[in-house]
C-alpha cells in the first residue's frame, strides 16, 4: 500500500511539473499580426500568417514581439552559390527562460509540410545553436554551445549580437560579432534557397541591418 501511495504521489508531482512547464511555455499572443510589405511568415504551428506576433517597423529595422515561434522572410531573398546573410539582434528584455533568435538560409517549401532550412540562433545565456529543419524533423549540426563571442544579457536583460552566415564554395561559416563560432561542409547544410529571420516564442527583439548579398 505504501509503495502504491508513493507511486501515486510521484505521478501527481510529475503531472504538476509538466502542467507548470506547459503553462510556462504557453505563447503570449500579441495583438497585431500584420507583416511588413514584402514579408512572409511560417510559424512553427503551421500558420503562414503572423498570428499572435506583433511586428513593427522601427529605427530602420523590425521590432518583434512574439507569441508563437516562427521564421520570417522575403521571397526575393533567394540565393544560390556564395553569399552572406547578416543582421544585428537586440533582445530588449529578458525572456522567462532562454529563447532563441537569429538567421536561417536554404529555405524551401516554407508554406508546405515539406519545409526545409538551416538556422543559426543565439539566446540570452550566451549560447548558440545550428540546426536544420526538414518537415517536422530538426536535426542538429551544432548543439547549444557557449562561446565568448556571444554577448550575454546584461543586468537589465538586454543584449546585442550581430549574426552572419557566410556560404562559400566548400563550407558554411556561422559568425557572431565577426567571429566564426561554427562551420560545416556545404553538403551538410541546406544553403540554396530563401534566407531570413527566426524568432522563437515570447521574445521582445529588435532586428536591424538585415541583408542578403
Amino acid at each position: 500500500m505504501r509503495r502504491l501511495i508513493l507511486s501515486m504521489t510521484f505521478a501527481a508531482l510529475g503531472a504538476t511539473v509538466l502542467l507548470a512547464q506547459a503553462q510556462h511555455d504557453m505563447d503570449k499572443m500579441q495583438a497585431g499580426g500584420t507583416l511588413p510589405a514584402g514579408w512572409s511568415a511560417r510559424l512553427d504551428n503551421g500558420s503562414t500568417k503572423a498570428d499572435g506576433v506583433k511586428i513593427t517597423p522601427m529605427g530602420g529595422g523590425l521590432h518583434f514581439q512574439s507569441g508563437p515561434a516562427g521564421v520570417y522572410y522575403k521571397a526575393a531573398d533567394k540565393k544560390t552559390g556564395a553569399y552572406t546573410v547578416t543582421a544585428s539582434f537586440t533582445q530588449i528584455e529578458p525572456a522567462a527562460h532562454p529563447e532563441a533568435y537569429g538567421l536561417f538560409i536554404g529555405g524551401a517549401g516554407l508554406d508546405t509540410a515539406d519545409q526545409k532550412y538551416t538556422y543559426f540562433v543565439v539566446r540570452q545565456d550566451g549560447k548558440f545553436l545550428v540546426k536544420k529543419r526538414a518537415g517536422t524533423a530538426t536535426p542538429t549540426l551544432t548543439p547549444w554551445t557557449e562561446n565568448a563571442a556571444v554577448k550575454k544579457a546584461d543586468a537589465s536583460g538586454k543584449m546585442t549580437n550581430t549574426l552572419s552566415i557566410a556560404v562559400g564554395k566548400d563550407k558554411v561559416s556561422f559568425l557572431v560579432n565577426g567571429t566564426e563560432v561554427s562551420s560545416a561542409p556545404i553538403d551538410q547544410v541546406d544553403a540554396s534557397g530563401v534566407a531570413g529571420l527566426r524568432v522563437n516564442h515570447n521574445l521582445n527583439v529588435q532586428v536591424e541591418g538585415f541583408s542578403v548579398k
